[in-house]
């Protein structure tokens, strides 16, 4: 199972859960290119730690692969136009 579902899952399980809040802020940082203190994974435990480089790890992942799809999108209109 990836990185986001087992986050999604643990947020779900308990949102009141120090880990899970700072998971959650982790991600709303990630998606909304706001600013995230790595201090903060400190207060983790080492499983929610790992969980959150698992994260970090996929969404750059992700990142990479909507820029790829983007990039094609307009690769096709451009050859489109060229027809």
């Amino acid at each position: 199972m990836n990185a986001i579902k087992v986050a999604r899952r643990f947020i779900e399980t308990d949102p009141t859960n120090e880990s899970a809040q700072i998971l959650a802020r982790l991600v709303l940082a990630l998606e909304s290119d706001h600013s995230f203190e790595l201090v903060t994974l400190y207060d983790l435990d080492y499983k929610s730690f790992q969980l959150a480089i698992d994260i970090l790890k996929e969404w750059r992942l992700d990142r990479y692969y909507a820029s790829k799809s983007k990039l094609f999108d307009l690769s096709l209109q451009v050859s489109e136009l060229q027809d």
